[in-house]
């Protein structure tokens, strides 16, 4: 009589928790010794239990991300072993998708899987379709489990109850009371935004304010010791804090509004003023008009140092001229002045495109034919015919453009020299030396309209536009010449009129996006130097 021939079994354990994990006999510890059992009174077919033990604590069986079950389905492409031994079906998987990929795997590799407790096997077709019946109701028990909870959840909040998370700025979580607390020291900075934005202050220049005193968002310390957050104010943080219900003592569900069980930190009339204010400052954005005034090279274009889209604006001086820019994207959200990319003009790298376009080695035919009527078409059919041809152009601020062109993604590199490109549009210098210079004028009338903000005699930067007779972006872009240093400004109002004719508001720009005093001064002696 020939031997049997001998079936390695591995046994697979799993517990959704680590509750009561430090007893001796654990819930592991029985699924494993009736595993055994059932091994051993097939001994007469040969079955042996392997030594190695596939234990799972604290994992969820919706998923196969779990240590146990990636060591066994490794050991099974090994040829270790060839039976699996669970409890339960659902020990394994509580997913019915992940669990027909199993047993397509266990297939593809001749193993067996067994349930001791829902007694079949894979090896037979009535096996088959039961554990088929057993998963759907193991997940449809899961999705019941997951819609509890979430209802359970949503019930809390309703009550104003806080779910858990890392707390917003302004409040600390108690683990006692389950609650949050006023954070004192953090609180007073919530009011000190409010008020910012309730007295004109745009959200960059509050960002600016709050950067240059050092403060950043919240810093929390997780249970694991990991610590979140500290980073500086961008505008988006700004927004949220400003639009965030919890700083009047409410909470938010499913876009309702209920009470809070925590102290509110302002006040409502405080809260329903921003909202008004923020309202009238939101830019509705319309897309017709902003596809005629999108330059030919919007959603192409990119910063190659910082891998970030270069977006198109302009700035209008002294209401005559129109200068047209691409900026970076990530270095004007994040200030950065490192970035070689941070602003280049329309004019110059749209030509610059348009050259190395000609130059390149193609033959494309599609292209040939719009650049050989290129100088005849309207600014609306280059930005479509250039959106047609090229997919990417990727521009390292300095002397490179990498130009990526859809038809089978074909990339070239050509060298530009931005700087012989010359710029059409028209300078304008003043006539007449004698006359206050144009610089001196806008910092008086920066301080005058921060007077007024900090006085109260003005609620917001629409007000102020509309007595000045420009537009909300132009007001605000001279109140930031109240950012420079007193030295500087001392000087611009006191110095020889004729030193300072020639000095364009443009030029400050780079000093006043400085927040360091003295790195203004080093950048205002340099500029000085060169005037």
């Amino acid at each position: 009589m020939s031997e049997k021939k001998r079936i390695y079994c591995a046994i697979y354990t799993r517990k959704s928790t680590n509750e009561g994990m430090d007893q001796e006999f654990t819930s592991l510890d029985a699924q494993r010794e009736s595993a055994l059992n059932y091994i051993a009174s097939q001994k007469n077919e040969g079955w042996t239990p392997l030594a190695q033990q596939y234990d799972d604590a604290g994992c969820t069986g919706a998923n196969l991300d779990r240590p146990a079950v990636q060591q066994l389905l490794n050991d099974i492409k090994d040829g270790i072993i060839n039976c699996i031994v669970v409890y339960k079906v659902d020990r394994l998987s509580r997913s019915l998708l992940d669990f027909a990929k199993l047993l397509e795997f266990f297939d593809q590799h001749n193993v067996t899987f067994v349930s001791i407790t829902q007694h079949f096997n894979t090896q037979t077709s009535m096996g088959r379709l039961t554990l088929n019946i057993l998963l759907s109701f193991a997940q449809f028990e899961r999705e019941m489990i997951s819609e509890r909870t979430r209802d359970k959840m949503g019930a809390a909040r309703m009550k104003g109850k806080w779910l858990g998370g890392k707390p917003p700025l302004g409040y600390d979580f108690d683990r006692e009371t389950r609650k949050l607390k006023i954070n004192g020291i953090e609180a007073k900075l919530i009011r000190h935004i409010f008020e910012l934005y309730i007295r004109g202050n745009y959200i960059r220049t509050i960002c600016q304010l709050l950067n240059e005193k050092g403060y950043t968002t919240k810093k929390y310390t997780a249970k694991t010791g990991k610590t979140f957050g500290g980073f500086k104010f961008g505008n988006s943080n700004i927004q949220s804090l400003l639009n965030n219900v919890i700083y009047i003592g409410k909470a938010k569900y499913a876009g309702q509004i209920y009470e809070g069980e925590h102290e509110p930190i302002i006040s409502e009339e405080i809260f329903n003023k921003t909202q008004s204010t923020l309202a009238k400052n939101r830019v509705v954005r319309n897309a017709d008009k902003n596809t005629k005034n999108s330059g030919m090279l919007n959603s192409i274009l990119r910063c190659k140092t910082c891998d970030s889209p270069m977006f198109y604006t302009y700035t209008i001086k002294r209401n005559k001229h129109k200068y047209n820019y691409y900026v970076c994207a990530h270095a004007y959200r994040h200030r950065d002045k490192q970035c070689p990319a941070r602003s280049v003009t329309a004019e110059i790298i749209e030509k610059a495109v348009i050259d190395c376009l000609k130059n390149a080695v193609t033959k494309d035919e599609e292209l040939e034919k719009v650049l050989s009527v290129w100088h005849n078409l309207f600014v609306e059919e280059k930005r479509k015919a250039l959106s047609d041809i090229v997919k990417e152009v990727s521009f390292n601020g300095n002397d490179s453009l990498e130009i990526t062109l859809r038809k089978e993604n074909l990339r070239f590199e050509s060298k530009v020299d931005l700087k012989r490109i010359k710029h059409t549009l028209p300078y304008q210098r003043i006539p007449n030396a004698n006359k206050e210079p144009l610089i001196r004028l806008l910092l008086v009338l920066a301080h005058q309209i921060q007077e007024l903000l900090d006085q109260g005699k003005v609620d917001n930067f629409q007000k102020i536009a509309k007595w000045l007779n420009m537009s909300c972006a132009r007001s605000s872009q001279i109140t930031s010449l109240f950012l420079l240093s007193p030295d500087i400004k001392r000087e611009i109002l006191l110095s020889d009129a004729r030193k300072i004719h020639s000095l364009s508001e443009y030029k400050l720009q780079s000093i006043i996006s400085e927040l360091n005093w003295e790195k203004q001064e080093r950048l205002w002696k340099t500029l000085k130097s060169q005037i």
